[in-house]
């Protein structure tokens, strides 16, 4: 089936959606969480398919495409998670009198078509449809080739969920073509699309964003950064920054950028390396360090572009900063606007890094990895928002509603 013949489906699948009521959309979710934990053993063996051909993939980044059964059974309860929050269809957000007597109101609605274009997430599968359809849209997905029958096997099972509520299965589909073609197709679906949101790679958002013929949310590329202050508690940087950079290096809330202050730099880079290089016996992280930390600790001299690479694997860059000042200087110029982090005790310098620096989330004394829609209590989310306009940050259910202005009078003319 075509990318066209797909998008059509998904519009006229669309308006069935803003029939429902919330409770026939939840029971639709959890239709689809029991689905996926019932088609279990399909989907571990599609992706263990995919695995097998991902031979050019690094070690992070195979097991950030990687499924067990644990991460199965997680992303059904995020599904799950999703029903416990509140419709944003037909929500009043804002509502307004005026002195003639017409009463204003700002309602949630649906967008009607979301696509979905991202790399080798599987899991993103599963909290886009949930999120989408919970948010009244229909939802075309456009997974990389790495996790495609993945992905495939997910939406046969979301699909068979909704089927069992009587809903029309074309309201989650898989685009079938997995060349840059059905990209390029969906960012010009004008009258098919309301809104695309990449989610993936630098080249990939580029791409999307500077492409784009429909409403295109700018994601997630994530260069983030960890400044250590000269006031900081070293054991809860160290914590902080092993957290960021290890616990799963491959998603775009790791930490990419630590910068010390130079007055305790002597003192804690070599903590820093027996944390991250010496007492880690598996995946220790490679250090790219600049002229100054170099004279400190071994690793290897940082170049050009280590300051501007989102490395998604076992790599951290590190500098060394004279002072908080140059360290936002730093931040405002090598940012994507993701996600940057302060370690300090002092609480003016922590105030003043929360108010300059301009991205999406700023964490004062703790984890990068805490930008996600499940932590930030939005059940999970269908992708990070790196822009200003309409959404920022993680996006939820309301982020990917759209609204309307509904007036009630009785009989005022102008």
């Amino acid at each position: 089936m075509t990318t066209l013949e797909i998008l059509k489906q998904a519009k006229k699948s669309a308006p069935a959606l803003a029939l429902l009521t919330s409770e026939e959309k939840n029971r639709a979710l959890l239709a689809m969480a029991q689905a996926l934990v019932e088609h279990m053993d399909a989907i571990l063996r599609a992706n263990a398919e995919d695995c097998q051909r991902a031979t050019h993939l690094s070690k992070s980044m195979l097991d950030r495409l990687s499924l067990t059964e644990g991460r199965i059974a997680a992303m059904a309860e995020g599904i799950r998670e999703v029903v416990q929050l509140p419709d944003p269809v037909g929500y009043v957000r804002s509502r307004v009198e005026r002195p003639n007597g017409i009463v204003i109101d700002r309602v949630g609605v649906a967008m009607g078509v979301i696509a979905m274009v991202y790399e080798a997430r599987p899991n993103v599968t599963s909290d886009a449809a949930a999120l989408a359809i919970k948010a009244g849209s229909a939802c075309v997905l456009r997974s990389g080739k790495d996790a495609f029958l993945s992905a495939q096997a997910i939406v046969k099972a979301m699909q068979a969920g909704l089927a069992k509520e009587n809903l029309p299965i074309h309201l989650v589909q898989l685009v079938e073509d997995t060349t840059r073609q059905s990209v390029k197709d969906l960012m010009e679906a004008v009258g098919y699309v309301d809104l695309l949101i990449p989610r993936g790679g630098a080249g990939l958002i580029k791409a999307c964003t500077e492409g784009a013929k429909v409403p295109c949310i700018q994601t997630g590329t994530g260069i983030c950064h960890i400044y250590v202050d000269k006031t900081a508690n070293q054991e809860m940087a160290l914590d902080i920054i092993e957290n960021a950079k290890t616990s799963r290096p491959s998603v775009c809330n790791a930490a990419e950028c630590c910068l010390v202050h130079q007055d305790i730099a002597a003192e804690f880079l070599p903590k820093l390396y027996k944390r991250l290089v010496t007492h880690r016996k598996e995946n220790p992280v490679e250090l790219r360090l600049d002229a100054k930390a170099q004279a400190i600790v071994p690793g290897t001299p940082a170049g050009d572009t280590d300051f501007d690479t989102e490395f998604l694997d076992y790599i951290l860059a590190v500098g060394i900063v004279p002072d908080a000042d140059t360290a936002m200087g730093h931040i405002a110029l090598h940012s994507t606007g993701h996600s940057e982090c302060i370690v300090t005790e002092d609480v003016a310098v922590a105030e003043k890094f929360a108010k300059v620096i301009d991205s999406a989330a700023v964490y004062v004394n703790c984890s990068t990895r805490f930008t996600d829609g499940g932590e930030f209590g939005l059940g999970c989310e269908i992708g990070i928002s790196t822009q200003k306009l309409h959404a920022r940050g993680p996006m939820g259910l309301e982020e990917i509603c759209t609204y309307k202005y509904v007036i009630h009078g009785n009989g005022q003319i102008r």
